[in-house]
């Protein structure tokens, strides 16, 4: 089995209720266990500001599934969430699931960055990371809580533990 770990977002639709609605999909599908959630973040909106603020979590999972595969499963999530893709990169939206990393792999294919191609410059993304795998180093060899360490927090701010 391999151990992605997925970034999960949300900043409409009662946003909280969003996280805990992917957590429980996530924990529903077939060849995926759920190995760690970390707390649910609030974080400022990256793209236009004129956009509610986010929450956010990191989730490692178990899979014997493909990046691709799990790829394809995650959409099937966001879209059953009311998630409509826009051309608008960073606005507003009901859910967004990225993953993050996939085992120890590097993917660069037209559907697939990994590791995430912005994972080391969104504090929203490091430290949940970093609170449920402190030890974990990228493929390229940073250190996770080293680069979480060194990040600028932005105004994040820990809301609540998600189980």
């Amino acid at each position: 089995m391999a151990l992605a770990y997925i970034g999960l977002g949300s900043n409409l639709a009662d946003p909280q209720a969003q996280i805990s609605s992917a957590l429980d999909k996530l924990a529903q599908l077939e060849h995926c266990q759920i190995s760690k959630v970390s707390s649910l973040y609030f974080s400022r909106p990256m793209g236009p500001q004129d956009q509610p603020d986010y929450m956010n979590a990191v989730v490692a999972i178990e899979t014997n599934l493909s990046a691709i595969a799990l790829l394809d499963q995650l959409q099937n999530i966001e879209q059953n969430a009311g998630r409509v893709r826009k051309d608008n990169r960073w606005g507003a939206r009901v859910l967004d699931l990225d993953i993050l990393l996939f085992a120890q792999q590097m993917i660069s294919t037209e559907r697939l960055t990994i590791p995430h191609y912005g994972l080391k410059r969104r504090e929203f993304v490091l430290l949940p990371l970093a609170e449920i795998a402190p030890y974990l180093v990228l493929p390229d060899g940073d250190s996770i809580q080293a680069l979480a360490n060194q990040i600028d927090k932005n105004g994040l701010k820990i809301h609540s533990k998600l189980s």
